[in-house]
């Protein structure tokens, strides 16, 4: 699972058929304390975020499988949760993201 910040929705006229109906963000993956990295995920939202909101992706194989169902195709990143705080087992205090 990787922690991320939605920075923009994607609109596509030609996916592939896995895509249809589905609502897609853009995603810039964060550092544990926060800080934005340079890696980008495209992501199928199934947790309602928006624009601007800490997320959380999951990147695995068989646990997307198990969400979209055996006929997922290409879909390899999904959205699900929003996250409201992270607290680090070295810091004493919770940090909103």
């Amino acid at each position: 699972m990787r922690l991320a910040r939605v920075i923009s929705t994607v609109v596509a006229t030609i996916k592939h058929p896995s895509y249809h109906g589905q609502k897609l963000l853009l995603c810039r993956v964060l550092t544990p304390q926060g800080a934005l990295t340079s890696t980008r995920v495209l992501a199928v939202d199934r947790a309602q975020a928006g624009v601007g909101d800490t997320v959380l992706i999951l990147t695995e194989g068989n646990g997307v499988r198990q969400l979209m169902g055996p006929d997922a195709g290409p879909i390899r990143s999904v959205i699900v949760g929003i996250v409201d705080a992270v607290e680090l087992a070295d810091e004493a205090t919770a940090s909103a993201p």
